[in-house]
Order: structure tokens, then C-alpha cells, then sequence
């Protein structure tokens, strides 16, 4: 978790208003693997005793973001390859998530209302999708920036309000 980050400052908020018991990890520094490569560390681990417990990767946008697109949702293949090797380390309890935290930019929102968190004067919607329902059908955004995205509708019916993954 990258303190000057308000995406990941307003997730933490949100897991502290909801009661939500969580870690926080540092990223100071990353882990080098054995071959040498490095892994991007988690923003936060969620972890229950019944149910699923997650590894988090917070992934901040705007809502709407770039030029006026809605559903921003790309991820860099460190994020790809990190959260899947988490889930490795962690084992099969756990499972890797990304939290859209979109901040609300306009009259539009991702969630209903009932479902935004205000922090620091700012609104915030936050999404969740696991690391396996989007590795299911993404496909290669930028070989420059290696990033990748799934069809945004399809997103849009695999993501769920973050509130449900810590519900069920």
C-alpha cells in the first residue's frame, strides 16, 4: 500500500468504516524472486475464516476516466503475474482480487449511491473481480505499457461491488 496513493488511502478507510480486519502491506520494496525478476507486492490481505480470503490489488481510476470512457479497467502484466504468483505463496484459501476504486468524477457512478464511500471530500465506488474471472478473457491493450483488459462489457457483468466479496 502506497500511502500517498488516495485510491488505496480511501480503500483502507472504507475497510476501517466497514470493520473489515485487514493487512496493509508496505511497498517499499519488492521481492526478488529466484530467477532474479522482481514481484509487485499486494496493497492489502483480507483473511476470514470461512469463506474465501483475498489478496488485494487496488487499481485507481476515474469514473469517467481518459476521454470521457467509462469502466477504465486495464491492469499491467506486473499486476497480472504478481497476483497470480500471491495466490501460489498464499495457497488455495486465497485468492487474488483487483478493487477498482473509481473516483466518482461526475453525475455517473459504477454503483448505486447507497454504495459509494466519501473520503476526503472525495466519492469513491469500489469493484471488485478476481484475478481468475479476468485473466478469463483479457486481451493485449499496449505492447509499449504491457497492458491488458478484458471487453469492457464483459467486465461489467463479472465485476461486483466490493461489498460482495467480503458478504458471501
Amino acid at each position: 500500500m502506497l500511502r500517498w496513493n488516495h485510491y488505496e488511502t480511501a480503500f483502507e478507510a472504507y475497510l476501517k468504516d466497514r470493520r473489515i480486519p485487514f493487512l496493509a502491506v508496505e511497498e517499499r520494496h519488492r521481492n526478488r524472486l529466484d530467477d532474479g525478476n522482481t514481484l509487485k507486492n499486494l496493497d492489502f490481505v483480507i483473511s476470514r475464516s470461512a469463506g474465501t480470503s483475498w489478496l488485494i490489488d487496488v487499481k485507481g481510476r476515474k469514473f469517467p476516466g481518459g476521454t470521457g470512457g467509462y469502466w477504465k479497467h486495464w491492469a499491467t502484466q506486473d499486476d497480472l503475474v504478481g497476483l497470480r504468483h500471491w495466490e501460489t505463496m498464499f495457497g488455495e484459501r486465497f485468492s487474488g482480487l483487483f478493487v477498482f476504486a473509481y473516483l466518482i468524477c461526475g453525475n455517473k457512478s459504477p454503483l448505486p449511491e447507497h454504495q459509494l464511500f466519501e473520503h476526503r471530500q472525495r466519492l469513491y465506488g469500489f469493484v471488485g473481480i478476481s484475478i481468475a474471472d479476468y485473466l478469463s478473457e483479457i486481451h493485449l491493450l499496449s505492447p509499449k505499457w504491457r497492458t491488458f483488459a478484458m471487453p469492457t462489457q464483459r467486465f461489467r457483468q463479472l465485476a461486483r461491488p466490493f461489498e460482495d466479496f467480503i458478504t458471501r
